[in-house]
């Protein structure tokens, strides 16, 4: 190793791996199938207090391989793809200039709860505009979240109107910013993660049904578990690194899943019955609009990848049917979530299949999930 690369060790913050969190497996299924398919837009995480939402979202950014960005660009700029191009990166590579390119940590962007418009989309400069002529521009959160993941804990307490421009640029894969008859845009692509407390609070449904998933976690109940829990933490909190090299080997394994199954995706297919069979799921169920029918035929796609297959299966669909649809029924307002009940009776009608037993209680603490994480 390079003295470079051994102060760059040394000098970064150490977070807890991904691979030892304890449980929680709807919530870490939720967010690898989303850094796989950036496209499936992002997952609300709903829960109790103290269940590692803050820490399992850390841990994704650090596991995930660095990627190539233009250097000194404020919107991480990829050198291959113009649709993760600024428009200036474009110009100088159409006059045939060279780049120089850096690997760079995949971002991960904490959006705090008073931040303004003017933070998170980025400011224009008019004075400097007018006075020297040139676009000034100041960008802001969604610059430095493009690539990366962009999270905003308690969503339910943000501004609706927020939300909405966070969702918009989430979806687009743009943030537009108009200013006195100027206008900037920039690349905006991320994976999207909220997360809150059910009692604070849910969302209006129309800002729900654009997250792509929902989560739902709960405080393990098993007490040799969360006693495996206290203990890790106890560890890790005592001597991060040793903590953090006990799993490397784990780490470095799910990292190269992810980057397989990112190469894998545009391979996987769906049988034509099968995708009929998940709109027919999601018309039972009256879900509004077809992002129910893109996402689930998205997730399913991705989770397939991820355990290395080109094929979905009817399982595949049935383990993330529920993250994918059960924000998106038709409720009274003042009606909870539905914990995925509805989904799964209306899964096994329409695929004629029995539902084991234990599959509604969806073991956030004790059940396990075939990703290839422990």
């Amino acid at each position: 190793m390079s003295p470079t690369a051994q102060t760059t060790a040394s000098t970064r913050r150490v977070v807890f791996p991904f691979t030892a969190i304890v449980g929680q497996e709807e919530m870490k299924l939720a967010l690898l199938l989303n850094v796989i398919d950036p496209k499936i837009g992002g997952v609300m995480i709903m829960g109790d207090r103290g269940t590692g939402k803050s820490t399992t979202i850390r841990a994704l950014a650090d596991l995930l391989p660095e990627i190539s960005v233009v250097a000194n660009d404020p919107f991480n700029s990829d050198p291959n793809d113009p649709d993760l191009m600024s428009d200036e990166v474009r110009q100088l590579l159409q006059q045939g200039a060279s780049i120089p390119v850096v690997p760079k940590k995949v971002q991960m962007v904490d959006l705090p709860l008073g931040a303004t418009e003017d933070r998170v989309c980025g400011t224009i400069d008019i004075e400097k505009a007018l006075s020297e002529g040139v676009k000034a521009f100041e960008p802001g959160l969604l610059a430095k979240a493009n690539r990366g993941i962009l999270y905003v804990d308690e969503v339910n307490l943000l501004d609706d109107h927020l939300v909405d421009v966070l969702l918009d640029s989430a979806a687009s894969g743009w943030n537009t910013v108009e200013r006195e008859g100027i206008s900037i845009r920039h690349p905006a692509r991320f994976v999207l993660v909220g997360s809150g407390n059910p009692e604070e609070g849910e969302l209006r449904p129309q800002l729900l049904d654009r997250f792509g998933m929902h989560a739902e976690i709960h405080t393990v109940k098993e007490p040799a578990l969360r006693v495996q829990i206290v203990e890790q933490r106890a560890e890790f909190d005592q001597n991060p690194l040793a903590f953090v090299d006990k799993y490397q080997t784990e780490q470095e394994a799910l990292q190269q899943q992810i980057v397989n199954a990112q190469n894998l995706l545009p391979q996987v297919t769906s049988d034509y019955d099968l995708r009929v069979k998940i709109s027919e799921i999601c018309s039972e169920l009256d879900v509004d609009g077809l992002r129910g029918d893109i996402v689930t035929n998205r997730a399913a796609k991705a989770l397939t990848a991820l355990e290395g297959r080109t094929e979905v299966t009817v399982d595949d669909i049935r383990r993330v049917i529920t993250l994918c649809l059960r924000h998106r029924l038709r409720k009274d307002p003042l009606e909870s979530i539905d914990s995925g009940y509805k989904v799964e009776k209306a899964f096994a009608r329409v695929f004629g299949v029995e539902l084991p037993e234990n599959d509604t209680a969806q073991k956030n603490g004790t059940g396990q999930i075939k990703t290839g994480v422990r």
